[in-house]
C-alpha cells in the first residue's frame, strides 16, 4: 500500500466515524454534509426501495432520525477502503443497541471525489441477518 493510499484510506475512515460519532448522538449532519448533494443514492433495509436524491434522503433522515437515535457506543468492526484515483469504496459491519433499534449492519459507503472534498455517492446499509430461503439439498447452490 502506498503512502497515498494509506492516507486516502485514513480519510475515509475519519469521514465515515466522524459521521457515525455524530448519528448515534442525534445529530445527522454529520451524513448530511458527506452524502452528495450532486449525485446520491441509498438502499436501506427498511425501505423497498432506493432513494434517488440527497433532497430524499435529507427529508427522511430529518423526519426519521434526527434528534430520535442514540447510542453510548457502536462497534465499526472490519473497515475496508478499495481506492482509485477518483473514488473510494468503504465497507465495514456496524453493531449497536440504539435507542430505535439494534443495529446489525454490513455497509457500503462509495465515496467520490467532488473538487477537494470526498462524498458518499452510494450507501447500502443491509441489515444482517441468516438467509431465510430453504434450499433444495438435491441441487447445488452455485
Amino acid at each position: 500500500m502506498t503512502n497515498e493510499t494509506t492516507t486516502l484510506t485514513d480519510k475515509i475512515i475519519a469521514l465515515e466515524k466522524d459521521a457515525l460519532d455524530k448519528w448515534f448522538k442525534g445529530d445527522t449532519s454529520g451524513y448530511l454534509t458527506i452524502w452528495s448533494q450532486k449525485s446520491f443514492s441509498y438502499f436501506d433495509s427498511f425501505k423497498a426501495k432506493r432513494v434517488d436524491s440527497y433532497a430524499d434522503i435529507k427529508d427522511f433522515v430529518l423526519a426519521n432520525v434526527e434528534g430520535k437515535l442514540f447510542a453510548d457506543t457502536y462497534d465499526f468492526v472490519t473497515p475496508r477502503v478499495q481506492t482509485s484515483s477518483d473514488m473510494a469504496i468503504l465497507t465495514y459491519q456496524l453493531f449497536a443497541k440504539t435507542t430505535l433499534n439494534d443495529m446489525r449492519y454490513n455497509c457500503i459507503e462509495v465515496y467520490q471525489r467532488e473538487g477537494d472534498n470526498w462524498r458518499v455517492v452510494h450507501s447500502t446499509w443491509s441489515v444482517i441477518q441468516p438467509m431465510d430461503m430453504a434450499f433444495d439439498r438435491s441441487k447445488p447452490l452455485v
